[in-house]
């Protein structure tokens, strides 16, 4: 069509020079007339012939691009509602490998869109991710640790520590997977030295509820507090602080539900309440119908400034008993209670790390409080305790893998009734306490070994106590450090 109009335009010009007689001047004009004419035509012919060309090309091009995005949309699309396999999780939690500088400069060879791989087969499409913790103990202590005693409080089964001489502490096998675009499951199966297995958590949870709101249900450890929630291999000591101990048995979890709400606010505010069984310390029996605990926890932190941030915490914990019982080194006897606790901890936590990056050198300064009381009948007496705690500590890294760290531990519980002098919940005038210092090496983040010294001054008799501790983490499993 451009072609025609030029020649129309080019004939409809030459058709404007009169015709009649010429002389030999008009007769060689007009020949370089139609001689220009002709080289314009065979010109704007080539252009046309040229644009006609590339616009074929461009056309044909882009319904290439078209088709290529399209296949790796459809691709994306199905990968993303299948589950990650097992050897993708692991080189996510693994560390980078250093970068090749040396093919920085090499020039990018032109590639064709690689065709997209063939999905999974339904039996690896849901494979879980597997991993595993070993955490192994020495500890030389100059009396017994097999019957921990702490002046004024009936401990739980759990609120021990390991054994003298060579143990396996809690090692574990967790398995972790997308069950779904909705919902993910998680089991983690841990071993006491006695090589007892224990089912410590087996949940799910929700994955895309929308409005900030997540939903977890099963077995699993109580978002209260600022350690509670996490595994004692990731604990920056190598036991639960004093606090953690007298009040609930090293840590509590619980079969139950937990729902979260993080709010859509510029710093992190995020809400949690939980209802438990309440079969685990400080509760038991499972009472009022197999709702036998309560919780509800606020988290709250921001940065400030590139190389610093911090987290405060408050949570509450309310849980019932029902013929709970402990034992009572002192007699050798069992005691029992039956009644309520109430629980309220304060958390706080300061982190600093040059330029916000950990890896060459960090501070960890946290703190907790603690307060609460027990109401009920103790060995067929009735007690209304006040009971108190707190503990603060640091750990910092002063070179790359490793650190050292503090931590001093303080519990306190009220008098009780003249008919229970004696029994575990006689303080005899003693506050409990314990003095902890330890050194640190991490071979990586899936490594360590520990040396740490307590001076526990909890029980009626002061306890020195050296312990040696390896944890290392292998399979996909998540880091935890700082």
């Amino acid at each position: 069509m451009i072609r025609e109009s030029i020649l129309a335009a080019l004939v409809t010009a030459s058709a404007g020079v009169p015709i009649g007689p010429a002389s030999a001047d008009e007769t060689a004009d007009l020949a370089a007339i139609h001689k220009q004419l002709n080289a314009m035509q065979h010109e704007y012919e080539a252009k046309i012939k040229s644009l006609e060309t590339r616009l074929a090309k461009a056309e044909r091009d882009a319904k290439a691009a078209r088709s290529v995005a399209q296949a790796a949309s459809k691709h994306q699309a199905v990968a993303a509602a299948r589950p990650p396999a097992p050897e993708q999780i692991a080189q996510a939690a693994a560390p980078p490998a250093p970068a090749d500088l040396s093919a920085a400069s090499a020039p990018i060879p032109e590639q064709s869109p690689a065709p997209p791989p063939t999905p999974p087969t339904s039996q690896n499409a849901f494979n879980p991710g597997i991993a595993a913790v070993l955490n192994g103990f020495y500890l030389a202590a100059s009396h017994d640790t097999k019957n921990p005693q702490m002046a004024g409080f009936a401990l739980g089964d759990e609120a021990g520590l390991p054994p003298r001489g060579f143990s396996l502490g809690e090692s574990e096998i967790s398995f972790a997977a997308n069950i779904d675009p909705q919902l993910a499951g998680f089991l983690d199966i841990s071993f006491d030295d006695a090589n007892n297995p224990n089912v410590e958590e087996a949940y799910i949870t929700t994955k895309d509820l929308g409005s900030g709101f997540t939903v977890k249900a099963g077995r699993f450890l109580s978002g209260i507090g600022y350690i509670n929630e996490r595994h004692a291999h990731d604990w920056s000591f190598s036991d639960a602080p004093l606090p953690y101990r007298a009040f609930l048995g090293s840590q509590y979890g619980d079969d139950g539900i937990q729902v979260r709400w993080l709010a859509p606010t510029d710093i992190f505010l995020e809400f949690g309440a939980e209802a438990f069984r309440g079969d685990s310390y400080p509760a038991a029996g499972a009472a009022h119908n197999g709702v036998g605990t309560e919780t509800a926890f606020v988290h709250t932190g921001d940065d400030i400034n590139e190389s610093s941030s911090w987290l405060a915490a408050l949570s509450y914990l309310h849980s019932s008993a029902d013929d709970r019982t402990t034992d009572d080194p002192l007699f050798s006897a069992v005691d029992h209670f039956t009644g309520n606790d109430d629980l309220g901890i304060l958390s706080l936590v300061y982190k600093w790390a040059p330029g916000g990056n950990p890896t060459v050198r960090n501070l960890i300064l946290s703190g907790e409080g603690f307060y609460g009381r027990e109401r009920g009948i103790f060995d067929s007496v009735p007690i209304s305790q006040t009971r108190n705690g707190f503990y603060v500590q640091g750990v910092y890294q002063f070179m790359p893998q490793w650190s050292a760290g503090i931590r001093y531990a303080q519990v306190n519980a009220s008098g009780v009734s003249p008919l229970l002098a004696g029994t575990a919940l006689d303080d005899f005038g003693h506050s409990p306490r314990a003095e902890t210092a330890l050194l640190e090496y991490d071979t990586s983040e899936f490594g360590r070994l520990r040396l740490q010294y307590t001076h526990d001054d909890a029980g009626l008799k002061s306890n020195d106590e050296l312990l040696l501790q390896y944890t290392v983490i292998y399979g996909p499993h998540g880091a935890h450090r700082y």
